[in-house]
């Protein structure tokens, strides 16, 4: 993954690519102009997009550490842009395209530095796209500035977007974002080392094969928070392959757009060597709101609680019993297990699911919503 477009106008061939297929697009990395290629897309064919586009650095000489060695800096040719009105009409062109292959229903992520994601996220907004949220990347091993005139610069940005404004279905999973972070929610400022080590891609003569290669962690984050297995993720600056490699991984589908052929190359062989997970492995936790309703009545219907049972509370404080048209009775009412479990606490609501437990194998308190998942469960 990475920025390989030279910010120049198409040429004609480009501009008049022949139509692709999306049979002959997905898992495959595609050579040519980004834009060029996302328009010959089938309209709707993505149900991500995750971008990496170039972030028009502007670096001016060399840099060098304290003791004159030089620093192997962003100096490639394809993010020498130039002026900000030629990056603001590639920004838009690219953003364009984007919007072409994107579902109605499907997501943009796109990553960049203070030098460009202003741009960047001031062109989504007169394109149409949402913002839904803005994520800082938080580096724990980030470049220090060693001319010592800056702070040094230890994030990143990323803009998380929807198609258009009234969007009303896009995928977020929550659960998995809680689950992934020790049952808390998911904040919008991330620490993830950046890529390093045994994961950075080397060439034949072991130098960096990509000077931008995003660590795999980063976008299993973004992959996981926001698709499903089977969804089909296009990366319009591909790189040295990291949306793909984690894609396939994770049981994703990809489509990658990469203009240089020595990336095309690297990136091939790295997914090749990919192993996809099992397919259990790659389910994500749901959220409750999905789940299938299950009426406390029907798990009285199954026979699961016998009319008569009796149910009891934290501490076996509170007890009501079961009736056979699934509401519960106490001392003095009646109801459904929410409101009787409000009413023995003298509260105006309370989860009955959560609240009654009733007496399983040697005495054991279990709380009635187990009985609930048991039934979620049947259902698939």
């Amino acid at each position: 993954m990475g920025r390989i477009i030279k910010l120049q106008k198409p040429q004609a061939s480009e501009a008049a690519a022949p139509k692709i297929a999306f049979k002959d697009a997905v898992d495959r990395v595609i050579e040519g102009d980004c834009v060029a290629n996302m328009r010959a897309l089938p309209e709707g064919c993505a149900d991500l997009i995750f971008a990496d586009p170039p972030y028009n650095l502007m670096l001016e000489g060399e840099l060098r550490r304290p003791d004159n060695s030089r620093v192997g800096a962003v100096d490639d040719e394809w993010d020498q842009i130039g002026s900000f009105a030629d990056y603001d009409r590639f920004t838009r062109d690219w953003l364009t395209a984007a919007r072409h292959v994107l579902k109605p229903s499907g997501s943009l992520w796109v990553i960049g530095s203070y030098h460009n994601i202003f741009r960047v996220g001031a062109i989504l907004q007169d394109l149409g796209f949402w913002i839904l949220n803005d994520v800082i990347w938080r580096k724990t091993n980030p470049m220090p500035n060693f001319r010592g005139r800056r702070f040094t610069n230890a994030h990143e940005t990323l803009i998380w977007a929807t198609r258009d404004r009234n969007q009303k279905s896009y995928t977020f999973n929550y659960e998995a974002m809680k689950a992934l972070n020790d049952e808390l929610q998911m904040r919008s400022d991330w620490t993830i080392p950046i890529c390093s080590g045994g994961e950075r891609i080397k060439d034949e003569a072991g130098a960096k094969a990509h000077s931008t290669q995003k660590p795999e962690a980063l976008l299993h984050r973004v992959i996981v928070s926001s698709t499903k297995p089977g969804d089909v993720i296009l990366d319009p600056f591909f790189g040295s392959g990291t949306t793909g490699a984690v894609a396939k991984r994770l049981g994703r589908r990809f489509i990658g757009l990469e203009r240089d052929p020595r990336y095309a190359r690297v990136a091939r062989a790295r997914i090749a060597g990919v192993a996809p997970a099992a397919h259990e492995a790659i389910e994500v936790t749901k959220s409750k709101r999905a789940e299938p309703r299950v009426p406390f009545g029907q798990v009285v219907e199954r026979g699961l609680l016998p009319p008569g049972t009796v149910l009891t509370g934290p501490g076996k404080r509170h007890t009501a019993k079961v009736r056979a048209d699934g509401t519960l009775v106490c001392a003095d009412a009646s109801g459904s297990i929410h409101r009787i479990a409000a009413h023995v606490q003298g509260l105006d609501a309370c989860n009955g699911w959560t609240f009654w437990h009733y007496e399983g194998k040697g005495g054991a308190l279990v709380s009635i919503d187990t009985l609930r998942q048991k039934m979620r469960a049947e259902l698939g």
